[in-house]
């Protein structure tokens, strides 16, 4: 395990997908006092191909990469594989950064955790939009008192294209892939847990998702344990880009999130004024926001202290997800601790 006040950490990085490719890039380049030292994936040619660009040696094995002399891993790999990477990362005394979800079954994702516990290894869960420097200042303005007691919790969620039939088919559904990320902002802005959910889900925009069981469409009400109400909105498909907003409607006030342009150009004639458009992917979304979850495990690692998000914070997006399924089968809302195991 790391040691506190460690020069630089070094992080092994499992997976050269996409995701992958976005934190090792991440870690290299933009947060000091990190490198990436070694990269895995079972597609021995792209990890090599990024081991090079990174200055990073290619491992053989998840074995072999575990061995190696590092402070921590980053699990980016599909998500099918996380739970048995955490078991042998934490095997290996490696502190660990893992990619969302741990698991769509919540058995499994309670064995991961077990073991981290276990372990007593420093973990963080990839919930990146906590970082973003909008939904901070809402969570920062409750924190602070600056509006009141929170009463309602507005998020807006809409994706700019619906991803491909097999993509929806693996990914566990709306729920579990996409909306989790707003029940995990749901949970930070408010600090309140939540209780109960009831969903209404449709396909509006991709007949075949239905072949799937899944929608593309959905609203979300929350119930949190001290009162405050959360509606969530989310869809597949905005035509105008990808939006993402935060309100916190409170006693004294209202805090919000709302959605940066690419640029903050803005042209006016007689015609009116023309605002620059939104950004078209998640990756130039939240391009900051991954930027800065990485500073805040580092600099937790560094200085012996624990990552600034907690086991709970994997597992309980993943109940919140699994009641809304269960609401929008059942029509009728859901008690948490009818699907907690605990």
């Amino acid at each position: 395990m790391i040691a506190a006040g460690t020069a630089t950490v070094r992080v092994g990085l499992l997976g050269a997908g996409r995701i992958g490719r976005l934190h090792g890039e991440l870690l290299a380049r933009r947060v000091p006092d990190a490198e990436v030292a070694a990269v895995f994936d079972t597609d021995g040619p792209l990890a090599e191909e990024l081991a090079q660009q990174l200055g990073a040696a290619a491992a053989a094995s998840v074995e072999e990469l575990l061995a190696a002399d590092l402070d921590a891993v980053a699990i980016c790999s599909s998500s099918d594989t996380h739970v048995e990477l955490i078991l042998a990362a934490t095997e290996a005394g490696k502190a660990i950064f893992c990619e969302k979800p741990v698991s769509l079954e919540l058995g499994e994702v309670d064995r991961a955790l077990a073991a981290v516990r276990r372990a007593g290894v420093p973990f963080q869960i990839g919930f990146n939009r906590r970082f973003d420097p909008g939904h901070e200042s809402v969570r920062r303005a409750v924190v602070e008192g600056q509006v009141g007691t929170p009463q309602l919790v507005r998020i807006s969620s809409r994706d700019p294209q619906p991803p491909s039939l097999p993509y929806v088919e693996r990914s566990g559904g709306l729920f579990l892939d996409m909306t989790i990320h707003d029940f995990d902002m749901a949970r930070f802005v408010t600090g309140s847990e939540v209780e109960e959910v009831y969903a209404s889900g449709t396909v509006r925009i991709v007949p075949e998702y239905a072949t799937a069981g899944d929608v593309d469409t959905a609203v979300v009400t929350l119930v949190h344990a001290d009162g405050c109400l959360t509606v969530i909105d989310n869809s597949r498909s905005a035509a105008y880009g990808y939006d993402q907003r935060v309100e916190v409607f409170g006693s004294e006030g209202m805090a919000v999130s709302e959605n940066p342009p690419i640029h903050h150009g803005v042209l006016v004639t007689a015609d009116g004024s023309l605002r620059a458009r939104l950004p078209g992917s998640f990756t130039d979304r939240y391009a900051t926001s991954y930027e800065r979850e990485w500073r805040a495990f580092i600099d937790a690692l560094r200085d012996g202290v624990a990552p600034p998000l907690s086991p709970e914070d994997a597992r309980a997006p993943l109940v919140i997800g699994l009641a809304a399924r269960r609401s929008v089968r059942e029509r009728r809302p859901v008690r948490i601790d009818e699907v907690s195991g605990s």
